[in-house]
């Protein structure tokens, strides 16, 4: 099996550079969030952040906290085969373990962290969803509480501190690649 990472971290963190750098170098990306799109437009709900939220949490407890590793595992499976995979939306600890138990140990996560006022000040000017400072708060502590965010922050395998330029991000995420 090829390489399998998970990129974590809060929301305004810098999680989709790392993403987006895997990707150019011929990475597949598995999107979580791709799971919720796709399920609100079967059942004709309009995307806001508000409804993405309200689904999410929605979708954790009707299939399990773990439901998104549920559906996602033979696409990971699959691709991983052929290919390196990086996984991109990984939120709970519950995610985390039922992937590892899985995929035999074989997932590996990098955090990226950064300033909080560096990344709500990242969130209100970024062009998709952005969001003022009370939102963005508020997203931080539901992502916490309901989706229970903060285990595969805390247990990362490496660590991004993305307080500074892009050169010292993409120097950082080489290091870690080339340990893994």
């Amino acid at each position: 099996m090829n390489k399998v990472v998970a990129i974590v971290g809060m929301c305004g963190s810098g999680k989709s550079v790392a993403t987006d750098i895997l990707e150019k170098e011929g990475w597949h990306k598995v999107y979580f969030g791709g799971v919720t799109y796709k399920k609100m437009q079967e059942e004709g709900i309009e995307r806001t952040p508000d409804s993405e939220r309200i689904f999410r949490e929605n979708l954790r407890k009707k299939y399990g906290p773990e439901c998104y590793a549920k559906l996602l595992l033979p696409e990971i499976e699959e691709e991983a085969k052929t290919k390196n995979v990086v996984l991109d939306g990984l939120y709970s600890w519950y995610e985390y373990k039922y992937l590892m138990e899985n995929l035999k140990g074989d997932l590996k996560l990098i955090c990226v962290v950064t300033d909080k006022d560096i990344r709500y000040d990242r969130i209100a000017k970024r062009p998709e969803r952005p969001f003022d400072n009370n939102k963005a708060r508020e997203r931080d502590l539901s992502e916490i509480e309901n989706l229970y965010k903060g285990g595969p922050i805390a247990y990362a395998d490496y660590y991004i501190f993305n307080n500074g330029s892009l050169e010292e991000y993409e120097k950082r995420l080489e290091e870690i690649l080339k340990q893994i």
